[in-house]
Protein backbone atom coordinates (compact mmCIF):
# COMPACT_ATOMS: atom_id res chain seq x y z
CA UNK A 1 0.00 0.00 0.00
CA UNK A 2 1.40 3.42 -0.88
CA UNK A 3 1.89 6.20 1.64
CA UNK A 4 -1.03 8.06 0.05
CA UNK A 5 -3.46 5.21 0.63
CA UNK A 6 -5.82 5.18 3.58
CA UNK A 7 -8.23 2.40 4.49
CA UNK A 8 -11.98 2.88 4.39
CA UNK A 9 -13.31 4.45 7.56
CA UNK A 10 -16.02 2.72 9.60
CA UNK A 11 -18.81 4.90 10.92
CA UNK A 12 -18.68 6.13 14.52
CA UNK A 13 -20.76 8.39 16.73
CA UNK A 14 -18.86 11.54 15.72
CA UNK A 15 -19.21 10.89 12.02
CA UNK A 16 -22.91 10.18 12.56
CA UNK A 17 -23.31 13.57 14.25
CA UNK A 18 -21.47 15.39 11.48
CA UNK A 19 -23.53 13.58 8.84
CA UNK A 20 -26.72 14.69 10.57
CA UNK A 21 -25.50 18.30 10.69
CA UNK A 22 -24.59 18.20 7.00
CA UNK A 23 -27.98 16.70 6.07
CA UNK A 24 -29.74 19.40 8.09
CA UNK A 25 -27.73 22.16 6.37
CA UNK A 26 -26.54 23.39 9.74
CA UNK A 27 -23.17 24.57 8.41
CA UNK A 28 -22.05 25.75 4.98
CA UNK A 29 -18.58 24.24 5.52
CA UNK A 30 -17.42 21.68 8.05
CA UNK A 31 -14.40 23.07 9.90
CA UNK A 32 -12.33 21.07 12.39
CA UNK A 33 -9.03 21.81 14.07
CA UNK A 34 -6.10 20.02 15.61
CA UNK A 35 -4.87 22.08 18.59
CA UNK A 36 -1.60 20.75 20.06
CA UNK A 37 0.25 22.51 22.84
CA UNK A 38 3.83 23.24 21.71
CA UNK A 39 5.39 21.72 24.84
CA UNK A 40 6.63 18.43 23.38
CA UNK A 41 6.49 16.19 20.33
CA UNK A 42 3.37 14.50 18.98
CA UNK A 43 2.92 10.81 19.74
CA UNK A 44 0.77 7.84 18.73
CA UNK A 45 -2.19 9.10 20.71
CA UNK A 46 -2.13 12.40 18.84
CA UNK A 47 -2.18 10.46 15.57
CA UNK A 48 -5.72 9.30 16.37
CA UNK A 49 -6.87 12.90 16.93
CA UNK A 50 -5.11 14.08 13.76
CA UNK A 51 -6.72 11.37 11.64
CA UNK A 52 -10.13 12.08 13.17
CA UNK A 53 -9.98 15.84 12.57
CA UNK A 54 -8.51 15.64 9.09
CA UNK A 55 -10.61 12.60 8.23
CA UNK A 56 -13.85 14.45 9.02
CA UNK A 57 -12.63 17.34 6.87
CA UNK A 58 -11.72 15.04 3.98
CA UNK A 59 -15.00 13.14 4.09
CA UNK A 60 -17.07 16.34 4.10
CA UNK A 61 -14.91 18.44 1.76
CA UNK A 62 -14.24 20.78 4.62
CA UNK A 63 -11.06 22.09 6.15
CA UNK A 64 -8.95 21.47 9.24
CA UNK A 65 -6.93 24.16 10.99
CA UNK A 66 -3.60 23.45 12.66
CA UNK A 67 -3.65 25.67 15.73
CA UNK A 68 -1.11 25.84 18.50
CA UNK A 69 -2.74 26.32 21.90
CA UNK A 70 0.22 28.27 23.17
CA UNK A 71 -1.15 29.80 26.37
CA UNK A 72 1.60 28.57 28.74
CA UNK A 73 4.94 30.12 27.70
CA UNK A 74 6.73 28.55 30.66
CA UNK A 75 6.67 25.14 28.96
CA UNK A 76 6.46 26.04 25.26
CA UNK A 77 9.11 26.53 22.60
CA UNK A 78 9.29 27.43 18.91
CA UNK A 79 11.26 24.22 18.35
CA UNK A 80 8.16 22.23 19.24
CA UNK A 81 6.07 24.31 16.83
CA UNK A 82 8.42 23.38 13.98
CA UNK A 83 8.53 19.70 14.96
CA UNK A 84 4.75 19.40 15.30
CA UNK A 85 4.13 21.11 11.97
CA UNK A 86 6.63 18.81 10.26
CA UNK A 87 5.07 15.69 11.83
CA UNK A 88 1.53 16.64 10.81
CA UNK A 89 2.53 17.37 7.23
CA UNK A 90 4.23 13.96 7.10
CA UNK A 91 1.25 12.10 8.53
CA UNK A 92 -1.35 13.66 6.19
CA UNK A 93 0.84 13.77 3.07
CA UNK A 94 -0.91 12.29 0.06
CA UNK A 95 -4.16 12.06 1.98
CA UNK A 96 -5.43 15.27 3.56
CA UNK A 97 -3.01 18.10 2.81
CA UNK A 98 -5.74 19.80 0.74
CA UNK A 99 -7.79 20.16 3.94
CA UNK A 100 -4.95 21.72 5.97
CA UNK A 101 -5.52 25.46 6.38
CA UNK A 102 -3.28 28.11 7.89
CA UNK A 103 -3.77 31.80 8.55
CA UNK A 104 -2.28 34.70 6.55
CA UNK A 105 1.12 35.41 8.03
CA UNK A 106 0.94 37.96 10.84
CA UNK A 107 -2.83 38.33 10.48
CA UNK A 108 -5.34 38.98 13.25
CA UNK A 109 -9.08 38.25 13.15
CA UNK A 110 -10.81 40.61 10.75
CA UNK A 111 -13.67 42.80 11.97
CA UNK A 112 -16.97 42.16 10.26
CA UNK A 113 -20.66 42.64 10.88
CA UNK A 114 -23.04 39.77 11.57
CA UNK A 115 -26.72 40.70 11.79
CA UNK A 116 -25.75 44.24 12.61
CA UNK A 117 -23.34 43.27 15.37
CA UNK A 118 -19.54 43.52 15.24
CA UNK A 119 -17.72 40.20 15.06
CA UNK A 120 -14.27 38.89 14.27
CA UNK A 121 -13.25 35.95 12.13
CA UNK A 122 -9.86 34.57 11.10
CA UNK A 123 -9.89 34.13 7.32
CA UNK A 124 -8.17 30.85 6.31
CA UNK A 125 -5.43 30.38 3.74
CA UNK A 126 -4.20 27.20 2.03
CA UNK A 127 -1.32 25.71 3.98
CA UNK A 128 1.00 25.95 0.96
CA UNK A 129 0.38 29.67 0.40
CA UNK A 130 3.52 31.80 0.59
CA UNK A 131 2.01 34.10 3.23
CA UNK A 132 0.53 31.34 5.40
CA UNK A 133 1.54 30.04 8.83
CA UNK A 134 -0.14 27.85 11.45
CA UNK A 135 -2.86 29.32 13.60
CA UNK A 136 -2.02 30.00 17.24
CA UNK A 137 -4.07 30.95 20.28
CA UNK A 138 -1.51 33.72 20.78
CA UNK A 139 -2.77 35.27 17.52
CA UNK A 140 -5.92 36.11 19.47
CA UNK A 141 -4.46 37.47 22.69
CA UNK A 142 -5.76 40.99 21.94
CA UNK A 143 -9.21 39.67 21.06
CA UNK A 144 -9.28 37.34 24.07
CA UNK A 145 -8.40 40.26 26.30
CA UNK A 146 -11.27 42.26 24.82
CA UNK A 147 -13.65 39.36 25.45
CA UNK A 148 -12.43 39.16 29.05
CA UNK A 149 -13.17 42.87 29.48
CA UNK A 150 -16.66 42.23 28.10
CA UNK A 151 -17.21 39.45 30.66
CA UNK A 152 -16.17 41.84 33.43
CA UNK A 153 -18.61 44.47 32.13
CA UNK A 154 -21.38 41.87 32.13
CA UNK A 155 -20.62 40.99 35.74
CA UNK A 156 -19.43 37.50 34.78
CA UNK A 157 -15.74 37.83 35.71
CA UNK A 158 -13.78 39.38 38.56
CA UNK A 159 -10.21 39.96 39.68
CA UNK A 160 -9.29 37.75 42.64
CA UNK A 161 -6.43 38.32 45.10
CA UNK A 162 -6.28 34.77 46.45
CA UNK A 163 -2.93 33.05 46.02
CA UNK A 164 -2.81 29.90 43.89
CA UNK A 165 -2.76 27.80 47.08
CA UNK A 166 -5.71 29.69 48.59
CA UNK A 167 -7.65 29.46 45.33
CA UNK A 168 -7.28 25.68 45.43
CA UNK A 169 -8.41 25.56 49.06
CA UNK A 170 -11.47 27.75 48.39
CA UNK A 171 -12.46 25.61 45.42
CA UNK A 172 -13.39 22.67 47.62
CA UNK A 173 -13.34 19.02 46.60
CA UNK A 174 -15.61 16.74 44.56
CA UNK A 175 -17.47 15.93 47.79
CA UNK A 176 -17.44 19.38 49.45
CA UNK A 177 -18.67 22.66 47.96
CA UNK A 178 -16.38 25.59 47.42
CA UNK A 179 -16.34 28.98 49.17
CA UNK A 180 -16.76 32.37 47.56
CA UNK A 181 -13.60 34.41 47.21
CA UNK A 182 -13.54 37.50 49.47
CA UNK A 183 -13.07 39.53 46.26
CA UNK A 184 -15.96 38.00 44.35
CA UNK A 185 -18.23 41.03 44.94
CA UNK A 186 -15.85 43.67 43.60
CA UNK A 187 -17.52 46.28 41.45
CA UNK A 188 -17.27 46.22 37.68
CA UNK A 189 -15.26 49.45 37.78
CA UNK A 190 -12.72 48.07 40.26
CA UNK A 191 -12.37 44.84 38.29
CA UNK A 192 -11.79 46.74 35.04
CA UNK A 193 -9.17 48.91 36.72
CA UNK A 194 -7.33 45.96 38.26
CA UNK A 195 -7.45 43.91 35.09
CA UNK A 196 -6.01 46.84 33.12
CA UNK A 197 -3.21 47.13 35.67
CA UNK A 198 -2.61 43.38 35.53
CA UNK A 199 -2.00 43.74 31.82
CA UNK A 200 0.29 46.73 32.44
CA UNK A 201 2.52 44.58 34.62
CA UNK A 202 1.93 46.24 37.98
CA UNK A 203 1.51 43.02 39.94
CA UNK A 204 3.79 40.09 40.66
CA UNK A 205 3.15 36.54 39.51
CA UNK A 206 0.48 34.76 41.53
CA UNK A 207 -0.80 37.85 43.33
CA UNK A 208 -3.95 38.27 41.25
CA UNK A 209 -5.97 36.38 38.67
CA UNK A 210 -9.09 36.91 36.61
CA UNK A 211 -11.81 34.39 37.39
CA UNK A 212 -15.19 33.58 35.88
CA UNK A 213 -18.13 34.21 38.21
CA UNK A 214 -20.20 31.03 37.89
CA UNK A 215 -21.09 28.88 40.91
CA UNK A 216 -18.84 27.87 43.80
CA UNK A 217 -21.36 25.21 44.86
CA UNK A 218 -21.56 23.51 41.47
CA UNK A 219 -21.12 19.71 41.55
CA UNK A 220 -18.84 20.23 38.54
CA UNK A 221 -15.64 21.46 40.13
CA UNK A 222 -14.57 23.10 36.83
CA UNK A 223 -17.46 25.56 37.13
CA UNK A 224 -16.39 26.83 40.54
CA UNK A 225 -15.22 30.25 39.39
CA UNK A 226 -12.39 28.92 37.20
CA UNK A 227 -9.37 31.04 36.36
CA UNK A 228 -9.50 32.86 33.03
CA UNK A 229 -6.17 34.76 33.28
CA UNK A 230 -3.06 34.50 35.41
CA UNK A 231 -0.02 36.76 35.75
CA UNK A 232 3.21 35.42 34.33
CA UNK A 233 6.12 37.78 33.73
CA UNK A 234 7.72 35.59 31.10
CA UNK A 235 8.39 36.09 27.39
CA UNK A 236 6.32 34.14 24.89
CA UNK A 237 7.98 32.35 21.96
CA UNK A 238 5.48 33.92 19.54
CA UNK A 239 4.50 37.28 21.06
CA UNK A 240 7.76 38.09 22.81
CA UNK A 241 7.46 40.39 25.82
CA UNK A 242 4.15 41.99 24.83
CA UNK A 243 2.12 40.18 27.48
CA UNK A 244 2.56 39.43 31.17
CA UNK A 245 -0.92 37.93 31.61
CA UNK A 246 -1.92 34.77 29.79
CA UNK A 247 -5.32 33.15 29.27
CA UNK A 248 -6.04 29.68 30.63
CA UNK A 249 -6.60 26.86 28.15
CA UNK A 250 -10.34 26.37 28.83
CA UNK A 251 -10.99 30.05 28.15
CA UNK A 252 -8.76 30.41 25.09
CA UNK A 253 -9.73 27.09 23.55
CA UNK A 254 -13.42 27.70 22.94
CA UNK A 255 -12.94 31.28 21.76
CA UNK A 256 -10.15 30.28 19.38
CA UNK A 257 -12.52 27.70 17.91
CA UNK A 258 -15.15 30.40 17.49
CA UNK A 259 -12.78 32.93 15.90
CA UNK A 260 -11.69 30.35 13.33
CA UNK A 261 -15.20 29.32 12.42
CA UNK A 262 -14.71 25.79 13.76
CA UNK A 263 -17.94 23.81 13.64
CA UNK A 264 -16.96 20.60 15.44
CA UNK A 265 -14.37 20.57 18.23
CA UNK A 266 -13.02 17.14 19.21
CA UNK A 267 -11.32 16.45 22.54
CA UNK A 268 -10.38 13.41 24.61
CA UNK A 269 -12.70 12.10 27.30
CA UNK A 270 -11.18 13.99 30.24
CA UNK A 271 -12.63 17.16 28.74
CA UNK A 272 -16.24 16.00 29.20
CA UNK A 273 -16.37 17.86 32.52
CA UNK A 274 -14.81 20.92 30.88
CA UNK A 275 -17.48 21.16 28.18
CA UNK A 276 -19.96 23.10 30.39
CA UNK A 277 -17.27 25.78 30.85
CA UNK A 278 -16.59 25.76 27.09
CA UNK A 279 -20.28 26.44 26.49
CA UNK A 280 -20.56 28.93 29.37
CA UNK A 281 -17.88 31.21 27.94
CA UNK A 282 -19.44 31.25 24.47
CA UNK A 283 -22.97 31.74 25.81
CA UNK A 284 -21.98 34.46 28.28
CA UNK A 285 -20.54 36.59 25.50
CA UNK A 286 -23.71 36.27 23.40
CA UNK A 287 -21.68 35.76 20.24
CA UNK A 288 -23.51 36.40 16.96
CA UNK A 289 -22.28 33.59 14.72
CA UNK A 290 -23.14 29.89 15.17
CA UNK A 291 -21.01 28.54 18.00
CA UNK A 292 -18.78 25.45 17.79
CA UNK A 293 -19.69 22.36 19.76
CA UNK A 294 -17.28 20.09 21.63
CA UNK A 295 -17.40 16.30 21.36
CA UNK A 296 -15.23 13.88 23.34
CA UNK A 297 -13.73 10.51 22.40
CA UNK A 298 -11.52 7.92 24.06
CA UNK A 299 -7.74 8.18 23.97
CA UNK A 300 -5.49 5.68 22.23
CA UNK A 301 -3.06 4.07 24.69
CA UNK A 302 -1.02 1.14 23.28
CA UNK A 303 0.67 -1.39 25.54
CA UNK A 304 4.39 -1.17 26.29
CA UNK A 305 4.34 2.61 25.79
CA UNK A 306 4.22 5.83 27.78
CA UNK A 307 1.92 8.46 26.23
CA UNK A 308 2.22 11.38 28.67
CA UNK A 309 4.34 14.19 27.23
CA UNK A 310 5.55 14.92 30.75
CA UNK A 311 6.88 11.36 31.06
CA UNK A 312 8.29 11.38 27.54
CA UNK A 313 10.13 14.57 28.43
CA UNK A 314 11.56 12.80 31.46
CA UNK A 315 12.92 10.02 29.23
CA UNK A 316 14.65 12.69 27.14
CA UNK A 317 15.94 14.77 30.06
CA UNK A 318 17.31 11.75 31.94
CA UNK A 319 18.93 10.49 28.71
CA UNK A 320 17.15 7.15 28.73
CA UNK A 321 16.70 7.87 25.01
CA UNK A 322 18.73 10.04 22.66
CA UNK A 323 15.95 12.59 22.08
CA UNK A 324 12.31 13.09 21.18
CA UNK A 325 12.95 11.38 17.84
CA UNK A 326 14.69 8.33 19.29
CA UNK A 327 13.29 5.35 17.33
CA UNK A 328 12.18 3.72 20.60
CA UNK A 329 9.90 6.64 21.40
CA UNK A 330 6.18 6.53 20.47
CA UNK A 331 6.50 10.02 18.98
CA UNK A 332 5.67 10.55 15.32
CA UNK A 333 9.25 11.74 14.79
CA UNK A 334 10.62 8.60 16.44
CA UNK A 335 8.30 6.31 14.50
CA UNK A 336 9.22 8.01 11.22
CA UNK A 337 12.94 7.72 12.00
CA UNK A 338 12.40 4.05 12.78
CA UNK A 339 10.88 3.50 9.34
CA UNK A 340 7.15 3.40 10.13
CA UNK A 341 5.24 4.73 7.13
CA UNK A 342 2.53 7.35 7.40
CA UNK A 343 0.13 4.98 5.64
CA UNK A 344 0.70 2.26 8.23
CA UNK A 345 0.20 4.72 11.07
CA UNK A 346 -3.02 6.07 9.57
CA UNK A 347 -4.29 2.55 8.96
CA UNK A 348 -3.64 1.58 12.56
CA UNK A 349 -5.23 4.58 14.29
CA UNK A 350 -8.24 4.65 11.96
CA UNK A 351 -8.72 0.93 12.43
CA UNK A 352 -8.88 1.25 16.22
CA UNK A 353 -12.09 3.27 15.87
CA UNK A 354 -13.63 6.19 17.77
CA UNK A 355 -15.72 5.49 20.88
CA UNK A 356 -17.36 7.34 23.76
CA UNK A 357 -16.09 4.96 26.41
CA UNK A 358 -12.60 4.29 27.68
CA UNK A 359 -11.77 0.98 26.06
CA UNK A 360 -8.52 0.59 28.03
CA UNK A 361 -5.18 -0.06 26.40
CA UNK A 362 -4.69 -1.32 22.87
CA UNK A 363 -2.35 -4.24 22.29
CA UNK A 364 0.77 -2.90 20.59
CA UNK A 365 0.86 -6.16 18.64
CA UNK A 366 -2.07 -4.81 16.60
CA UNK A 367 0.07 -1.86 15.54
CA UNK A 368 3.04 -4.10 14.78
CA UNK A 369 0.86 -6.38 12.65
CA UNK A 370 -0.27 -3.41 10.55
CA UNK A 371 3.34 -2.25 10.13
CA UNK A 372 4.50 -5.70 9.05
CA UNK A 373 1.64 -6.06 6.60
CA UNK A 374 2.34 -2.65 5.04
CA UNK A 375 6.08 -3.24 4.74
CA UNK A 376 5.66 -6.78 3.45
CA UNK A 377 3.79 -5.33 0.49
CA UNK A 378 6.09 -2.38 -0.14
CA UNK A 379 9.62 -3.09 1.07
CA UNK A 380 12.26 -4.33 -1.44
CA UNK A 381 14.18 -7.42 -0.30
CA UNK A 382 17.90 -7.27 0.34
CA UNK A 383 20.49 -9.56 1.91
CA UNK A 384 22.13 -8.58 5.17
CA UNK A 385 24.06 -10.55 7.78
CA UNK A 386 23.87 -9.03 11.25
CA UNK A 387 26.22 -11.41 13.11
CA UNK A 388 28.70 -12.54 10.44
CA UNK A 389 30.42 -15.90 10.29
CA UNK A 390 32.85 -16.45 7.40
CA UNK A 391 32.17 -19.38 5.09
CA UNK A 392 34.69 -20.47 2.43
CA UNK A 393 33.47 -22.31 -0.68
CA UNK A 394 36.61 -24.30 -1.35
CA UNK A 395 35.70 -25.36 -4.89
CA UNK A 396 35.43 -21.74 -6.10
CA UNK A 397 38.65 -20.12 -7.23
CA UNK A 398 39.83 -16.87 -5.64
CA UNK A 399 38.28 -14.03 -7.63
CA UNK A 400 35.67 -16.28 -9.21
CA UNK A 401 32.20 -14.66 -9.40
CA UNK A 402 28.94 -16.49 -10.04
CA UNK A 403 25.99 -14.24 -10.85
CA UNK A 404 22.72 -15.19 -9.09
CA UNK A 405 19.28 -13.78 -9.73
CA UNK A 406 17.49 -12.45 -6.62
CA UNK A 407 13.88 -11.29 -6.41
CA UNK A 408 13.34 -7.68 -5.28
CA UNK A 409 9.84 -8.11 -3.90
CA UNK A 410 7.81 -11.30 -4.37
CA UNK A 411 4.66 -9.40 -3.29
CA UNK A 412 4.77 -7.15 -6.37
CA UNK A 413 2.28 -7.75 -9.16
CA UNK A 414 5.23 -8.02 -11.56
CA UNK A 415 8.29 -8.91 -9.45
CA UNK A 416 11.65 -7.66 -10.67
CA UNK A 417 15.08 -9.12 -10.02
CA UNK A 418 18.62 -8.01 -9.34
CA UNK A 419 22.00 -9.75 -9.46
CA UNK A 420 23.87 -10.83 -6.34
CA UNK A 421 27.32 -12.36 -6.77
CA UNK A 422 28.41 -15.60 -5.17
CA UNK A 423 32.15 -15.59 -4.42
CA UNK A 424 34.64 -17.94 -2.75
CA UNK A 425 34.15 -16.28 0.65
CA UNK A 426 30.73 -15.33 1.96
CA UNK A 427 29.21 -14.40 5.31
CA UNK A 428 26.31 -16.21 6.93
CA UNK A 429 24.53 -15.60 10.26
CA UNK A 430 26.29 -17.13 13.24
CA UNK A 431 23.11 -18.80 14.45
CA UNK A 432 22.59 -20.44 11.05
CA UNK A 433 25.30 -22.89 12.09
CA UNK A 434 25.33 -25.22 15.09
CA UNK A 435 28.26 -27.47 15.89
CA UNK A 436 26.01 -29.41 18.24
CA UNK A 437 22.58 -28.83 16.72
CA UNK A 438 19.37 -28.99 18.75
CA UNK A 439 16.54 -31.28 17.59
CA UNK A 440 14.91 -30.32 14.30
CA UNK A 441 17.73 -27.92 13.41
CA UNK A 442 17.51 -27.57 9.62
CA UNK A 443 20.32 -25.10 9.03
CA UNK A 444 24.03 -25.79 8.57
CA UNK A 445 25.56 -28.47 10.81
CA UNK A 446 28.36 -31.05 10.65
CA UNK A 447 27.61 -33.54 7.90
CA UNK A 448 24.66 -31.44 6.75
CA UNK A 449 23.60 -29.56 3.64
CA UNK A 450 21.77 -26.29 3.27
CA UNK A 451 20.80 -24.02 0.40
CA UNK A 452 22.26 -20.53 0.02
CA UNK A 453 19.22 -18.57 -1.08
CA UNK A 454 19.26 -17.64 -4.79
CA UNK A 455 22.51 -19.60 -5.24
CA UNK A 456 23.08 -23.31 -4.62
CA UNK A 457 23.25 -26.05 -2.03
CA UNK A 458 26.40 -26.30 0.05
CA UNK A 459 27.82 -29.10 2.19
CA UNK A 460 29.94 -28.54 5.29
CA UNK A 461 33.42 -30.10 5.11
CA UNK A 462 35.46 -28.51 7.90
CA UNK A 463 35.16 -26.26 10.97
CA UNK A 464 38.14 -23.96 11.57
CA UNK A 465 38.82 -22.66 15.09
CA UNK A 466 41.40 -20.36 16.65
CA UNK A 467 43.65 -21.13 19.60
CA UNK A 468 40.90 -20.31 22.08
CA UNK A 469 38.49 -22.70 20.45
CA UNK A 470 36.35 -20.03 18.78
CA UNK A 471 35.03 -20.82 15.32
CA UNK A 472 36.66 -18.51 12.77
CA UNK A 473 35.34 -19.96 9.52
CA UNK A 474 33.49 -22.84 7.93
CA UNK A 475 34.83 -24.60 4.84
CA UNK A 476 32.21 -25.97 2.47
CA UNK A 477 31.69 -27.33 -1.01
CA UNK A 478 29.30 -25.50 -3.33
CA UNK A 479 27.14 -27.91 -5.33
CA UNK A 480 27.04 -25.68 -8.39
CA UNK A 481 24.82 -28.07 -10.32
CA UNK A 482 21.97 -27.20 -7.92
CA UNK A 483 21.77 -23.59 -9.13
CA UNK A 484 18.69 -22.42 -11.02
CA UNK A 485 18.73 -23.87 -14.53
CA UNK A 486 21.33 -26.50 -13.69
CA UNK A 487 20.64 -30.29 -13.86
CA UNK A 488 20.16 -30.78 -10.10
CA UNK A 489 18.38 -27.49 -9.36
CA UNK A 490 15.40 -29.45 -8.05
CA UNK A 491 17.38 -31.17 -5.30
CA UNK A 492 15.63 -30.76 -1.96
CA UNK A 493 17.13 -29.79 1.37
CA UNK A 494 15.27 -28.78 4.51
CA UNK A 495 17.09 -25.51 5.20
CA UNK A 496 17.66 -22.29 3.25
CA UNK A 497 19.84 -19.50 4.66
CA UNK A 498 20.85 -16.03 3.46
CA UNK A 499 24.37 -14.78 2.83
CA UNK A 500 26.45 -11.93 1.40
CA UNK A 501 29.65 -11.95 -0.60
CA UNK A 502 32.64 -11.19 1.63
CA UNK A 503 34.44 -9.50 -1.26
CA UNK A 504 31.56 -7.18 -2.17
CA UNK A 505 29.65 -6.61 1.09
CA UNK A 506 29.58 -3.23 2.73
CA UNK A 507 30.01 -2.88 6.48
CA UNK A 508 27.34 -0.87 8.26
CA UNK A 509 26.24 -0.08 11.78
CA UNK A 510 22.82 -1.59 12.39
CA UNK A 511 20.73 -0.61 15.40
CA UNK A 512 18.37 -3.32 16.59
CA UNK A 513 15.54 -1.50 18.32
CA UNK A 514 12.99 -3.26 20.49
CA UNK A 515 10.19 -2.23 22.86
CA UNK A 516 11.34 0.34 25.40
CA UNK A 517 9.50 -1.24 28.34
CA UNK A 518 9.27 -4.79 29.65
CA UNK A 519 5.69 -4.60 30.97
CA UNK A 520 2.43 -3.88 29.11
CA UNK A 521 1.45 -0.90 31.29
CA UNK A 522 4.59 0.97 32.32
CA UNK A 523 2.53 4.00 33.31
CA UNK A 524 0.91 1.95 36.07
CA UNK A 525 4.27 1.34 37.77
CA UNK A 526 5.41 3.41 40.75
CA UNK A 527 8.35 4.48 38.57
CA UNK A 528 8.29 3.57 34.88
CA UNK A 529 12.07 3.93 34.67
CA UNK A 530 12.35 0.71 36.66
CA UNK A 531 10.81 -1.29 33.81
CA UNK A 532 13.01 -0.01 30.98
CA UNK A 533 13.96 -2.84 28.66
CA UNK A 534 17.77 -3.20 28.89
CA UNK A 535 17.75 -4.77 25.43
CA UNK A 536 15.72 -2.02 23.75
CA UNK A 537 18.79 -1.15 21.66
CA UNK A 538 21.58 -3.41 20.46
CA UNK A 539 24.17 -2.12 17.99
CA UNK A 540 25.92 -4.54 15.62
CA UNK A 541 28.42 -4.25 12.80
CA UNK A 542 26.71 -5.97 9.90
CA UNK A 543 27.67 -7.10 6.40
CA UNK A 544 25.19 -5.97 3.75
CA UNK A 545 24.86 -6.51 0.03
CA UNK A 546 26.45 -3.61 -1.90
CA UNK A 547 23.14 -2.29 -3.29
CA UNK A 548 22.35 -0.94 0.21
CA UNK A 549 25.26 1.50 0.09
CA UNK A 550 23.08 4.04 -1.70
CA UNK A 551 19.98 3.57 0.47
CA UNK A 552 18.41 6.84 1.59
CA UNK A 553 16.47 7.81 4.73
CA UNK A 554 12.79 7.25 4.14
CA UNK A 555 13.40 4.03 2.22
CA UNK A 556 12.62 0.76 3.95
CA UNK A 557 13.99 -2.69 3.12
CA UNK A 558 13.36 -6.21 4.26
CA UNK A 559 16.65 -7.86 5.17
CA UNK A 560 15.59 -11.37 4.28
CA UNK A 561 14.85 -13.54 7.32
CA UNK A 562 15.94 -10.68 9.63
CA UNK A 563 13.29 -7.96 9.60
CA UNK A 564 12.62 -4.51 8.15
CA UNK A 565 15.26 -1.79 8.20
CA UNK A 566 15.65 1.83 7.17
CA UNK A 567 18.65 4.20 6.95
CA UNK A 568 18.83 6.49 9.97
CA UNK A 569 17.80 10.01 9.03
CA UNK A 570 20.25 11.62 11.43
CA UNK A 571 23.41 9.55 11.27
CA UNK A 572 23.59 7.99 7.80
CA UNK A 573 26.11 9.46 5.39
CA UNK A 574 26.39 8.96 1.60
CA UNK A 575 28.03 5.59 1.08
CA UNK A 576 28.11 4.97 4.85
CA UNK A 577 24.57 4.11 5.89
CA UNK A 578 23.47 3.48 9.45
CA UNK A 579 20.39 1.27 9.56
CA UNK A 580 17.61 1.16 12.13
CA UNK A 581 15.50 -1.94 12.54
CA UNK A 582 11.91 -0.90 12.00
CA UNK A 583 10.40 -4.19 13.16
CA UNK A 584 11.14 -7.89 13.23
CA UNK A 585 9.55 -10.27 10.75
CA UNK A 586 7.57 -11.95 13.52
CA UNK A 587 6.19 -11.02 16.90
CA UNK A 588 9.07 -12.15 19.10
CA UNK A 589 7.08 -11.16 22.23
CA UNK A 590 4.20 -13.56 21.56
CA UNK A 591 3.68 -16.24 24.18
Amino acid sequence: MSDAATPSVPSDFIRDIVAQDVAAGKYSTIVTRFPPEPNGYLHLGHARAICLNFGIAVENRGRCNLRFDDTNPAKEDAHYVEAITRDIRWLISGWAEAQLTFKPKGAAPAEQSVNGRPDRLMVPRPADAADAEPYAASDYFDVLYDYAVELIKRGKAYVCDLSPEETEQYRGTPTTVGRDSPWRSRSVEENLDLFTRMRAGEFADGTRSLRAKIDMTSPNIWLRDPLLYRIRHIAHHHTGGKWCIYPLYDYAHCLSDYLEGVTHSFCSLEFVVHRPLYDWVLTSLDLPRPRPHQYEFAKLIPTYTIMSKRNLLRLVQEKVVSGWDDPRMPTLAGLRRRGITAAALRRFVIGTGITTHDAGITDIAVFEHVVRDELNQAAPRRLGVLHPLKLVLTNLAPGEVIACEAVNNPQSEAPTTRTVNLTREVYIEQDDFAEVPPPKFHRLKPGGEVRLKYACIIALDEIVKDASGQITELRCTAQLDTRAGEPNSGKKVKGTIHWVSAAEAIEAEVRLYDRLFTVPEPGAEDDFLKVINPDSLTVVSAKLEPALATAKPGECFQFERMGYFTPDAGDSQPGMPVFNRTITLRDTWAK
